[in-house]
C-alpha cells in the first residue's frame, strides 16, 4: 500500500486527485490548511488550484491526563464535543473548562503568530477546501467544518491524504465532498503512513504562508492578443 515520502509529496499527489474533478477557476477556491501539519498538504493544493491559502485554527481538546484522547475541538468561532467521552470518563465541567481555555489561549497565540492578527478569511460563497496531513478521530476537522458551514460557503470539501474508514463515511453525510487517498481498515497513526513525519514548526508554517502570499499577489501575465 502507499506509504507516502513526506507531506510535500502527499500534498502533490492529492492535488493530482482534486484537480481530477475540480478545475482551476470552476469555483472561488479557497485552500483552509489545519496548522501545522496539514499546511504543507495544503500548499500544494492551493498552487494547483491557483487558489489563495489560510488558516483554518482550529485546536482538540484532549482528556486531562491523556492528551491525545479527544474530548472535542474548538475553533475561533466554534466548539464540538465527543459527548460520547465526556460521559464515559465522567468528565467534569470544571475540567472541560480548564483545556478549553487553555485552548483558546493557544488559538490566539497562533492568531497573532501566523496571521499577524489579521481576521480569517471571507469564506461566504467560495468553495472551501478543508486540508490537514490525515484524520483520525475527527474531531478537529468536524470543528473546522462546523465552524466553516457557519460561513454560508458554496461548499466544503475535505482533502486528506489518509484518514479512518469510518470517520469518513460520517463526515460524507456533513460535507459536500471528500478526497481521501487512503482509507486503510487498521489506522493505528496518521504518522504510520509517512516515511517522514517530523513536525511542522511554527517557522515551517510562516514560511509556506509567506510564498502562498507571494504567488497570490504576482500579476497573470495576458496571454497573445488580450488587452
Amino acid at each position: 500500500m502507499l506509504i507516502f515520502t513526506n507531506r510535500v509529496e502527499a500534498g502533490k499527489l492529492l492535488a493530482k486527485e482534486l484537480l481530477e474533478k475540480y478545475k482551476p477557476g470552476q469555483h472561488e477556491y479557497i485552500v483552509l490548511a489545519l496548522p501545522r501539519g496539514g499546511v504543507p498538504v495544503a500548499y500544494e493544493i492551493a498552487k494547483a488550484l491557483k487558489a489563495p491559502l489560510d488558516l483554518m485554527l482550529v485546536r482538540k481538546l484532549g482528556v486531562e491526563g491523556h492528551e491525545e484522547l479527544a474530548m472535542g475541538a474548538i475553533t475561533e468561532t466554534s466548539t464540538v464535543y465527543n459527548n460520547d467521552i465526556v460521559r464515559m470518563l465522567h468528565i467534569s465541567r470544571e475540567s472541560i473548562a480548564r483545556v478549553t481555555a487553555k485552548e483558546k489561549a493557544e488559538l490566539a497565540r497562533r492568531n497573532i503568530k501566523y496571521r499577524q492578527g489579521k481576521p480569517p478569511a471571507d469564506l461566504h460563497g467560495k468553495a472551501v477546501i478543508l486540508v490537514d496531513d490525515g484524520i483520525a478521530t475527527g474531531a478537529t476537522v468536524k470543528a473546522a467544518y462546523t465552524a466553516i458551514k457557519n460561513e454560508h460557503p458554496e461548499m466544503v470539501i475535505i482533502a486528506v491524504p489518509v484518514a479512518a474508514p469510518d470517520t469518513i463515511g460520517k463526515m460524507k453525510k456533513e460535507v459536500d465532498d471528500i478526497i481521501c487517498m487512503l482509507q486503510p481498515p487498521r489506522l493505528s497513526s496518521i504518522g504510520a503512513w509517512y516515511r517522514d513525519f517530523t513536525q511542522t514548526e511554527d517557522e515551517d508554517v510562516l514560511a509556506i504562508l509567506a510564498e502562498a502570499e507571494k504567488k497570490q499577489s504576482v500579476p497573470t501575465l495576458p496571454v497573445h492578443g488580450e488587452f
